[in-house]
């Protein structure tokens, strides 16, 4: 991953969690601001998380480190068009897949090293 890749991830990471925060406090811009961090943050991954070798575990981690991303854009809309908190289910099952992405991968790109 570029460094300028690397700024946009982390960039998107930050307002995505400031939008989450804003959320929480009603404020009324905040689903927007939620949405573009997603945005951010799931276009750099989609960006740099093809795989094309052989390894079939990796290729399954890369696709649901990607349905992780899309995810949290699907939370995004729904805090927009639902008031209620239904979004909280769609956000705590892409975060534990990001979780368990960001650990798995890894440490299956080392083993296959």
């Amino acid at each position: 991953m570029s460094k300028i890749d690397n700024t946009i991830a982390v960039t998107g990471a930050v307002v995505l969690f400031a939008g989450l925060i804003l959320q929480f406090v009603k404020f009324e811009y905040a689903p927007y601001i939620y949405i573009a961090g997603a945005l951010m943050f799931g276009w750099i991954q989609a960006k740099t998380g093809r795989y094309f070798g052989k390894n079939i575990v990796l290729k399954r981690l890369k696709r649901q480190q990607l349905i992780g991303a899309m995810l949290l854009v699907i939370a995004g809309v729904m805090m927009i068009l639902w008031h209620h908190n239904e979004w909280i289910l769609c956000l705590s099952v892409a975060a534990v897949l990001e979780l368990y992405t960001a650990y798995r991968i890894p440490y299956e790109e080392e083993k296959e090293k």
